[in-house]
């Protein structure tokens, strides 16, 4: 092969790589948007979520929350699902973890390019009915870096 054969092979491959790279690249770089301004860029489609919930563990009935990093991707589905915070420690994180696996999400009006972005949900379990004490739960599971919209 001479070597001008030889460039134009490794700028075909360099060229398929990035191509194949460019996705990933997207992904890790989406926008951090915290779930108090999601519905600019998604809305939540699910009226129900099913949970995959074990028979029992370590304080299941205790008031708590879990904090679910994801992205949601172009078609609207979480992806790189990721328990961040549990309050208190108990064995929800796997039952927070397949809540979020099963939310969709459809663009909202201001994303018609359905850009991917960077988010959390907080899962509640047991909250009391006094609305501080469960404000207080909840923002026990607030995560930093999300803040930005």
């Amino acid at each position: 092969m001479n070597t001008k054969s030889r460039r134009m092979t490794r700028a075909l491959v360099l060229a398929m790589a990035m191509t194949g790279a460019a996705p990933l690249l997207a992904q890790s770089q989406a926008r951090m948007v915290g779930p108090e301004h999601i519905q600019s860029y998604w809305l939540m489609l699910n009226t129900k979520v099913d949970a995959d919930i074990p028979n029992s563990g370590r304080n299941m009935d205790k008031p708590g929350c879990v904090a679910v990093s994801f992205m949601i991707g172009t078609d609207g589905v979480p992806q790189n699902v990721t328990v961040r915070k549990v309050v208190p420690q108990s064995d929800l994180d796997a039952v927070a973890k397949s809540v979020v696996n099963n939310l969709r999400y459809g663009p909202s009006l201001k994303n018609s390019t359905h850009e991917p972005v960077n988010t959390y949900y907080i899962v509640p379990f047991n909250l009391p009915a006094d609305a501080a004490q469960k404000q207080a739960i909840i923002d026990a599971c607030k995560l930093p870096g999300f803040e930005q919209a």
